[in-house]
């Protein structure tokens, strides 16, 4: 199984105008259409997907950093709101025009930020988190993740000291293991996958935990756009075999109800982890003209 993973082909980190710089690395043609990928949780930007088919779909994938993690500076009082600005930042800078968005699990949140402030004109949902304090799920969380988003909503700052203190790579790698499918463990664990994933969570986590922390706060907290309100074609996959806590094929259903113009895809033989198993369907779906 080709699960397109390799080294990016460029790599650098770019100075946004307030003087923080943001890390990114890109595979595929200079002059292919702008996707930005926004990774899942604590993914450094050398963990891309699809490299053997961003050629032939004139593809240009740029994996960014969220400030904290990996090659990014920190950005301590940052929310949704200030990357999609970031993003719009590094846009700019990189000459980047008419960009797409990619946002895989917890990278979901980051990826419809950017979608809800126009930086993007499309986006691609892959096993992504919805809003978790939504009411549409109330009573089916498991009571370890209701607890928390209730934690990260009613003292957010306590929520993420405490999360700073106690994660780190080799904690995450553990629990993404012990709540996956047998299918997604299979991927995870790949030979040809697994040092690149473990590779990506190591960045994540290069300057310590602050930046995941703070990520999760963001995205288990409360989002400061409507979902309703936005209105580029919006691309969700999710796989039947993904059981996770945090976004399952259950939650990609009724996220779909409240984009005004999602397109919703259940892959039956996919897991979560169907942005490397079938990185042809959403990149192509991305891409086509609407």
């Amino acid at each position: 199984m080709d699960l397109g993973v390799v080294e990016p082909e460029r790599a650098g980190t770019t100075a946004l105008p307030g003087g923080r710089r943001l890390g990114w690395a890109a595979w595929g043609p200079v002059d292919g259409r702008p996707v930005l990928f926004c990774s899942g949780a604590a993914m450094g930007r050398s963990l891309g997907f699809g490299a053997g088919l961003l050629q032939r779909l004139g593809v240009r994938l740029v994996a960014v950093d969220r400030p904290g993690l990996g090659a990014s500076d920190p950005d301590p009082g940052r929310t949704l709101d200030s990357w999609a600005r970031d993003v719009a930042d590094l846009v700019a800078a990189l000459g980047l025009r008419d960009p797409l968005a990619v946002g895989f699990s917890q990278g979901a949140p980051f990826a419809l930020a950017c979608a809800a402030a126009g930086v993007v004109q499309a986006v691609a949902v892959v096993s992504g988190q919805d809003d978790l304090g939504d009411p549409q799920l109330a009573g089916l969380l498991p009571a370890e993740v209701a607890g928390m988003v209730g934690a990260a909503r009613t003292d957010p700052a306590g929520f993420e000291a405490s999360l700073a203190r106690s994660m780190n790579a080799e904690t995450l790698w553990r629990i993404v293991m012990d709540t996956s499918s047998a299918a997604d463990r299979a991927v995870y664990t790949d030979p040809r996958f697994e040092p690149a994933y473990r590779r990506a969570l190591a960045e994540g986590f290069a300057q310590g935990a602050a930046g995941y922390a703070r990520d999760l706060a963001l995205t288990f907290g409360r989002w400061p756009f409507a979902l309703t309100a936005i209105t580029v074609p919006a691309h969700l996959w999710y796989g039947a075999h993904d059981p996770g806590a945090t976004h399952s094929p259950d939650h990609g259903t009724r996220l779909s109800r409240r984009l005004p113009n999602a397109r919703h895809h259940l892959l039956p033989d996919a897991g979560a982890a169907l942005l490397w198993t079938h990185a042809e369907e959403v990149l192509a779906g991305l891409v086509a003209p609407i």
